[in-house]
């Protein structure tokens, strides 16, 4: 089963901390609660990166004082693993099978991240104030969205207007007018 991390700490484009802090987080579950969800520890982990990810992740492991090895993906000109090196930038040749489970897992893992980033994304996206009028859930929202288009339109709207909408009130009316403001 795949597991997302929302970043939580880092605000700036910067994967090596992402991943470390993902990998902290991830083994701290496992340490603190190894019958969880998380389980236990994995026995290795790949860094879709090289050097300077494999650092991150090390530092992460650290933290725990446990051993995990950790190996990093190098690319080739065309983005695609070639090999593996440790942190002692030790290349590990792949023969043709394990390169092919590396670049499914690889594939995989994108995928699942690209995904999860657009329902991110597309959740921020349909937020609006109307989210903040306590009595106001998303059918309400939905209802009146469809009526008036925007929520520019429903702060020009009055308060019968906005009674009209199904499922509202000439009391949660006011209020979201009075919220709208």
């Amino acid at each position: 089963m795949a597991r997302r991390f929302k970043i939580k700490t880092v605000f700036t484009q910067d994967d090596p901390k992402c991943m470390e802090e993902v990998v902290t987080r991830r083994i701290k579950h496992s340490v603190e609660n190894p019958k969880g969800a998380f389980g236990n520890l994995p026995d290795v982990i790949f860094a879709d990166g090289g050097i300077t990810q494999i650092r991150a992740i090390k530092r992460a492991v650290s933290k725990y004082e446990i051993c995990i090895p950790v190996f990093g993906m190098v690319k080739d000109d065309k983005h695609d693993t070639k090999k593996l090196i440790d942190d002692n930038k030790n290349e590990i040749e792949l023969d043709e099978q394990v390169m092919n489970f590396i670049t499914n897992m690889q594939d995989e893992v994108h995928r699942i991240a690209i995904q999860y980033n657009r329902k991110l994304r597309d959740k921020d996206t349909t937020k609006s104030k109307l989210d903040k009028i306590k009595g106001i859930g998303e059918k309400k929202k939905q209802e009146l969205l469809k009526k008036f288009g925007s929520v520019e339109a429903i702060k020009k709207a009055d308060i019968l207007e906005i009674s009209d909408v199904k499922g509202i009130n000439y009391e949660l009316a006011g209020k979201i007018k009075k919220e709208l403001l």
